[in-house]
C-alpha cells in the first residue's frame, strides 16, 4: 500500500475530485492549507497599498492506494491539477506499513 499525498492550488480542488472519484478512488483526507516553494509568497496590492503573503493558501489531499494504483492516482493528479504556473504543488508518495479501520478493526487491504 501507499500514501499519496498532494498539495496543489484550491481553485482546482473540484476538478481533482471528480477525476479521482471517476478513477473509482473512494476515499481520502483533504485539509485546507498554507505553506509556499521557490517563490516565498507573493506581493500583492489592497487599496494602492502593497504588501507581501508569506504563506500562500493550500489544499492537501492524502489517500492511501494499492501499490498497483499508486502510479494512476499520481497521474490523475499531476494531470487535472496542473496550470503550467509557479505554485501548482506536489505529489508524492511514501510506503505504508498497516492500515486498520477504527469502527470494525479491519486491517490492511480489508481496511482500504
Amino acid at each position: 500500500m501507499k500514501l499519496v499525498t498532494a498539495v496543489i492550488k484550491p481553485h482546482k480542488w473540484e476538478d481533482v475530485r471528480e477525476a479521482l472519484e471517476t478513477f473509482g478512488v473512494t476515499g481520502m483526507t483533504v485539509s485546507e492549507v498554507s505553506g509556499y516553494g521557490r517563490q516565498k509568497g507573493h506581493t500583492e496590492v489592497y487599496r494602492g497599498a502593497e504588501y507581501d503573503i508569506a504563506l500562500v493558501p493550500k489544499i492537501r489531499i492524502e489517500i492511501v492506494v494499492d501499490d498497483a494504483d499508486a502510479d494512476d492516482v499520481v497521474g490523475i493528479i499531476v494531470k487535472t491539477a496542473q496550470t503550467g504556473r509557479i505554485g501548482d504543488g506536489k505529489v508524492w508518495t511514501s510506503p505504508v506499513e498497516a492500515v486498520v479501520r477504527v469502527r470494525t478493526g479491519d486491517r490492511d487491504h480489508e481496511a482500504l
